[in-house]
């Protein structure tokens, strides 16, 4: 089984817009629904996939959950609260009562969220993150909540050595067992090259960096689909550039990246 972890969905013309992507943006900025990943990702293997919210509109998780009630496709949304809203607590709790509802993304800014954050682990939910001295910060203090670092733990991918900064950051994260990381973004946001280098061997230095710290045991799979079309590789491309290199390595974590430690991350339900 294929599960991917990091796709967006998202209609700019439906009636009253959508405050991402933007209109300039000519590559993503089109109507995307699920019929339109289907017909990229099931051909290719995937069996169900996470949605993850752009949209910082709290109605914008209703409707991505609208959708999962007709298509049992998508296995989990990624919600987008704001951990500093008023309303955070009462919309968690709304949104958690959907079996699809997932945990939350943040992109965390200052040391205060732990009140707001303990909310998730209370009710058994994820949060995904950028990699951030936060990070370390959220980790530690609620250790029972399950962080998801996205997008290859902002380690550049275009052929130069590593920022060693970045990568110090990314290993004290890994120390704390309840930190996962997504082996994703690689070909769009850690690689600027375009079109994207297809070779493995291009992007293995970079991901057995991740690999030592994370291991086959904590390491997901995402291909941050549409925003991956600005690589100007095909989703299949995408995909095979994950399983390409999660191949190199031992013979049981191939399951294990497509599909079972997501399945640990989110505690997503097959809907089959």
């Amino acid at each position: 089984m294929i599960v991917d972890t990091h796709i967006h969905l998202y209609d700019p013309f439906r009636p009253g817009g959508t405050p991402w992507p933007d209109p300039k943006d000519s590559v993503i900025y089109r109507t995307t629904l699920p019929e339109r990943c289907m017909v990229q990702a099931q051909p290719v293997g995937v069996d169900g996939v996470i949605v993850v919210e752009c949209s910082g509109w709290v109605e914008d998780n209703q409707w991505v959950l609208d959708l999962a009630d007709d298509e049992p496709f998508i296995l989990g949304l990624v919600g987008n609260l704001d951990v500093h809203d008023p309303q955070f607590g009462e919309n968690l709790r709304r949104f958690s009562r959907h079996s699809v509802f997932r945990g939350i993304r943040a992109r965390l800014w200052e040391p205060d969220e732990l009140d707001g954050l303990r909310q998730l682990a209370d009710l058994d939910l994820s949060l995904d993150m950028g990699l951030s001295p936060h990070t370390l910060t959220v980790a530690a203090a609620i250790p029972d909540l399950r962080i998801i670092i996205n997008h290859s733990a902002n380690i550049k991918m275009d052929g130069d050595s590593p920022e060693s900064q970045v990568v110090d950051l990314m290993r004290r994260a890994a120390d704390h067992p309840n930190v996962f990381c997504k082996l994703s973004g690689m070909m769009d946001i850690r690689c600027t090259i375009r079109p994207a280098p297809t070779e493995v061997a291009h992007y293995a230095p970079y991901l057995d960096l991740l690999w030592d710290a994370f291991g086959e045991d904590r390491m997901i799979f995402g291909s941050d689909w549409p925003v991956s079309d600005r690589s100007e590789r095909s989703y299949g491309e995408v995909l095979q550039l994950a399983q390409g290199y999660v191949a190199t390595k031992a013979p049981t974590a191939t399951q294990k990246v497509f599909c079972e430690n997501s399945r640990r991350a989110y505690k997503w339900r097959d809907r089959a």
